[in-house]
């Protein structure tokens, strides 16, 4: 046992010391070039495979304190055989490489040195990309997520090289699509607004960047949710946190209107370009503008749908213009989706109303019903309509009145059916009470309080007396 340790401490005293020399010998990567036609372990298998178990146990010591012992000296001449004489035996190699390269370069006081050792670090990454390709778990390319760590590492030491960072970020970004990590997001989006600052892209496009981002999140949120996965959901808000709060001073209306209103100018035709206006706008509550109708109506008309028309339809009435709004909101009554066009029915309903067209309002509020009876929104929407008519359905004190008590009728059935109309039901009731007949009117006219009566005018409807409140 003693001969065993004694020839395995000498082994190791032996790999140090050569590790040394190496490390005196190739002090500069710039002066190596590695060799990337070799086998798993090199021409000197026994050599690469010493130095792997060197430098790794090395780096064991060194994580142990937390990258804070000064072992990491011992660490790079192994690390730095293993990189250039066997590059293929373990992915560790540039996994390690990279800690090791951030390492030095945050702790390099020299700038010609820290900026040699910043180089260093984007060829560990290109290496890794060559002889590593592929994630040893799952096979699918990893190109995409190391090109990542890489723009982000660049960005970070050397913010003179942002075109370069851009460039490597973008790409990162074309081959992870949805994947795309938020940080490589975050690092992209500043990317591109420094380009713009520089001249080097058009301001535009930092808005289009924002969009393409913000969506991309928003995938994950909504993926990882429907996960359960808490933690990462709150990171990804917090990823969207941290972008929305950089484009904030490029967030102002009137600059997105004036950007997209003229691509929309020169491109009216492209669906891709009016999702993208309509969606941005959207998300910066820019709706009040005339390019959200304008684009939300050129959408519809390459690409309708009971959607888009019922949200067509809102803008317009916001803008009272009803007769337009009409049309759209009976297209959004084809939607599949039962909420949906219930939904259009409603505003329908209101719509019609908002034009004193009480039957035909009427009609569309019981088309609701019938597709959710138990929505009490059509009874108070009802309701409403016959306390408007009130005073066109009679000629004296009396009948002029008497559709209140219709009014209240619908109202009551409102709250029956949905707990969630009680309040404004309540409210509703309690004001067109006070409009009832007197008792001095319902006496004189000949009838008393809980006697049945039927209202005749533009609708017919059975109720009972009652007296004001």
């Amino acid at each position: 046992m003693k001969l065993k340790a004694l020839t395995k401490t000498l082994i190791l005293t032996f790999a140090v010391f050569a590790a040394m020399q190496l490390h005196a010998e190739t002090d500069g990567f710039d002066r190596l070039v590695p060799q990337d036609n070799l086998p798993k372990y090199g021409k000197d298998s026994v050599s690469c495979v010493t130095n792997i178990s060197l430098y790794r146990e090395f780096m064991k010591q060194w994580k142990a304190s937390d990258y804070n012992s000064p072992v990491i000296k011992e660490i790079i001449g192994p690390w730095r055989w293993v990189f250039f004489n066997c590059p293929q035996a373990s992915e560790n190699t540039y996994v390690d490489g990279v800690k090791i390269m951030q390492y030095r370069i945050e702790n390099e006081k020299n700038p010609q040195i820290q900026a040699k050792l910043i180089d260093t670090l984007m060829m560990v990454y290109d290496q890794r990309i060559t002889f590593f390709p592929n994630h040893y778990k799952t096979g699918k390319s990893q190109e995409g997520a190391i090109l990542g760590r890489k723009g982000v590492d660049l960005s970070t030491y050397d913010q003179e090289r942002y075109e370069d960072a851009y460039n490597i970020l973008k790409r990162s970004m074309e081959l992870d699509g949805e994947d795309t990590d938020g940080t490589v997001l975050i690092y992209y989006f500043r990317s591109v607004i420094k380009m713009a600052r520089k001249a080097k892209l058009d301001s535009s496009m930092i808005v289009d960047a924002y969009d393409q981002v913000i969506d991309i999140l928003d995938h994950n949120i909504n993926k990882l949710t429907k996960a359960g996965d808490t933690k990462w959901v709150e990171n990804y808000k917090n990823f969207k946190g941290n972008i929305d709060a950089t484009f904030e001073p490029f967030a102002q209306c009137s600059d997105l209107i004036r950007i997209y209103s003229v691509k929309m100018e020169k491109n009216s035709n492209d669906t891709d370009l009016l999702k993208k206006i309509t969606s941005l706008l959207d998300r910066r509550n820019c709706q009040d503008d005339p390019l959200y109708l304008k684009a939300s109506q050129q959408l519809h008309k390459l690409e309708p749908s009971p959607e888009s028309a019922y949200n067509i339809g809102r803008l317009l009435v916001k803008d009272e213009k009803y007769n337009q709004a009409i049309p759209y909101f009976e297209e959004a009554t084809k939607s599949e989706d039962v909420d949906k066009a219930q939904g259009a029915y409603k505003l329908l309903a209101e719509t019609l109303r908002a034009m004193r067209n009480y039957p035909r309002a009427k009609q569309m509020a019981l088309k609701a019903l019938e597709l959710k009876p138990e929505d009490g929104r059509p009874y108070i929407i009802i309701g409403d309509l016959y306390a408007a008519s009130a005073k066109d359905c009679g000629n004296n004190e009396f009948t002029s009145r008497v559709a209140y008590w219709a009014a209240v009728d619908k109202y009551m059935q409102a709250k029956r059916v949905d707990d969630s109309q009680t309040e404004i039901a309540n409210r509703l009731i309690a004001t067109y009470s006070a409009y009832f007949p007197t008792k001095e009117s319902i006496f004189f006219n000949g009838y008393e309080e809980g006697n049945p009566y039927t209202i005749e005018c533009w609708f017919k409807e059975e109720t009972i007396v009652r007296a004001a409140k």
